[in-house]
């Protein structure tokens, strides 16, 4: 264990054994002014050597040079206290072994002798760590502390060092916004505890983060290990969502960007830090054969999983990206994403302003860029809103995907990837009918056309998608509302965008045709769960600061949500994070029969309608207005 005496050690070690000399002395003068014994000079000094090497023992073996004056609590005053006493014990039992004879007689002046000597010593001991905490550091940081919040630094390494100088500097630099007073670190590595580091010592492990926080009064964590494992980084936030601090992260190694100042890139904690899931690995040499010198398309490329599939996709060098959305705004913020990323310009990105409803366009789109990719991400895809406008599902769902996989087979698209969702599968609301029918027609499209593979590929929910629960918290939380829950009990899959698109990704360079690609994503999470833990690393108390209201399943929702039918089975892939459902014959006519009706009664509007056609084509639904 390292452990460093710096001069203020040091002179506290000497105050200490000043302060033990002068106990024994005084006393000594003490008892032999009132009491009719008579003390020799060199017992005296013998015996205040002696009461002076105990204390000094006892003190440091009790750990109260390894702290910082700062850090000096009422339970150290005690300990203090405490190994007094057992310094005038021991004391008392070498005097009364050690034949010095003036001290070692046991009678009334032998205990006034002890008990003095204990007082004295116990008060000054005390005494000089009080001063220093309070005088002392008061001098030194005078003018600070109404300003700055104490924060424990989470992580002794590289970004945890830095981190703390940057805190001490920020300070000395007039920077405001970053004014934390630094209590120390804490850190698993047992060969840093009580190690000094720029100025801070490591005072604990990650199990210790609780107490430590209620002890100094912590008021912020900086969670610093960005190479940390995700199931052990979320055991460790979930420590920190305990103590109900608010708690900063440092992105992982490869989100830090070089020459920033790491205390300016810390960030609240998302949600999925607190999942503990590994993210998923992908075989980036097959994927590069894959997408690279291909023309792609992204239908839906401004959604939150479009955006992202166009992010991935030009890091694999495509010939050309072409993506189609209805909603321009979305469609140009991920156009200029592109282009001042220096990834995208006008020779290897097209952005069309275009719906899937509209086939003539997407024949002209098909006709002029040819694509050899397509990923098919354009759909409507809120539950509840779905339930009151199911037309419009059906309208872009079920038929926005024929058009496009119609298309890829016409103009020999090598594959054909839909996005699709767990909520296909048994489902109890329209959007999750709808998507279950696109992947009817993928499946059958994968046995009656020749030209294009098509595959599916089916994950939970996406954590930080446009309209999902998780932004929704935080809005919550951050404006002061109360946060809505449906159901204490409800339960979810999750992953995150970037993980979802590598699952949609992979799977198309995986495919020969007419799976549905399915992604291990761990243990459901409880929402309710999810939702306190957010709370509290927001630094707040749920049910008092934040009020958690449950509304009622909306109409459609499910408790929990399935990522497989029990009839399609599961087979593991060469990606032992990637399964593929046993394909399943979708009957030509039936679908051709099911497309019919519900073109009838969704351009009928319908909405009664197109529900009982769902319910008839797709074996699997039943549809449910309340749960």
């Amino acid at each position: 264990m390292k452990y460093s005496i710096s001069h203020r050690k040091v002179l506290v070690m000497l105050f200490d054994i000043a302060v033990l000399l002068v106990a024994s002395a005084f006393s000594a003068y003490w008892v032999h002014k009132f009491f009719p014994v008579s003390i020799s000079t060199p017992a005296t000094v013998r015996t205040a050597l002696l009461f002076a090497a105990l204390g000094f023992i006892a003190i440091y073996v009790g750990g109260e040079y390894k702290k910082a004056w700062k850090l000096i609590s009422k339970r150290d005053y005690f300990s203090c206290i405490f190994e007094a006493f057992i310094a005038t014990v021991l004391t008392g039992v070498v005097l009364h072994f050690w034949d010095i004879g003036d001290y070692g007689t046991i009678n009334t002046a032998f205990f006034v002798f002890l008990a003095s000597s204990f007082l004295i010593a116990a008060t000054g001991i005390v005494g000089i760590r009080h001063f220093a905490k309070r005088y002392f550091v008061f001098l030194v940081n005078a003018g600070q502390e109404d300003v700055m919040k104490k924060a424990l630094v989470v992580g002794a390494g590289n970004a945890g060092k830095i981190l703390a100088l940057e805190i001490s500097n920020a300070f000395k630099s007039g920077r405001k916004d970053f004014y934390y007073s630094l209590i120390g670190f804490v850190d698993d590595d047992p060969n840093k505890i009580n190690e000094k580091i720029n100025g801070y010592y490591v005072i604990g492990t990650s199990f210790d983060i609780k107490e430590i926080c209620k002890k100094y009064g912590v008021e912020v964590i900086f969670f610093a290990i960005p190479s940390c494992p995700s199931e052990k980084k979320a055991e460790i936030l979930e420590a920190c969502a305990e103590t109900n601090c608010e708690v900063k992260v440092v992105p992982e190694i490869s989100r830090l960007i070089s020459g920033k100042s790491i205390l300016n890139q810390t960030t609240k904690v998302n949600v999925e830090d607190l999942l503990g899931r590994e993210p998923v690995t992908l075989d980036t040499t097959a994927l590069a054969a894959y997408i690279a010198g291909k023309t792609c398309m992204v239908t839906g490329g401004g959604g939150s999983i479009g955006s992202e599939l166009c992010r991935q996709i030009m890091h694999y060098q495509p010939r050309k990206l072409v993506i189609v959305d209805i909603y321009e705004n979305n469609a140009y913020d991920i156009q200029q994403e592109l282009i001042m990323n220096g990834i995208a310009n006008a020779d290897n990105l097209k952005v069309l302003i275009a719906s899937v409803r509209d086939k003539e366009k997407m024949e002209a789109i098909f006709q002029e860029y040819k694509p050899d990719l397509v990923f098919h991400a354009a759909a409507h895809k809120h539950v509840p809103l779905m339930e009151v406008s199911p037309e419009e599902a059906v309208k872009n769902n079920v038929f926005g995907t024929y058009n496009v996989a119609e298309l890829s087979d016409k103009y020999h698209v090598k594959r054909f990837v839909l996005v699709s969702t767990d909520k296909a599968v048994n489902p109890t609301n329209v959007m999750g009918a709808t998507k279950r029918y696109c992947e009817m027609i993928v499946q059958n499209f994968s046995h009656s056309k020749k030209n294009t593979e098509y595959v599916a590929v089916r994950f939970g929910n996406v954590l930080g998608s446009n309209g999902s629960v998780i932004p929704l918290f935080k809005k919550q939380i951050e404006s002061g509302k109360p946060v809505t829950i449906t159901h204490p009990d409800i339960i979810r899959y999750f992953m995150t965008i970037p993980e979802a698109v590598s699952l949609i990704l992979t799977a198309g360079s995986m495919a020969h045709g007419g799976e549905i690609f399915v992604l291990d994503m761990g243990k459901p999470v409880k929402i309710l769960t999810l939702a306190e833990n957010l709370i509290k690393v927001y630094g707040k108390k749920p049910y008092e600061d934040v009020e958690i209201i449950f509304t009622g399943l909306r109409p459609g929702e499910k408790l929990y949500e399935e990522l497989l039918m029990s009839e399609e089975g599961l087979q593991q892939t060469a990606n032992k994070k990637v399964f593929i459902g046993t394909q399943l014959d979708i009957d030509d006519k039936t679908l051709e029969e099911g497309l019919q009706a519900l073109k009838a009664v969704s351009e009928a509007n319908d909405s009664k309608g197109v529900a009982d056609v769902l319910e008839q084509y797709v074996p699997t639904f039943h549809h449910k207005t309340n749960q």
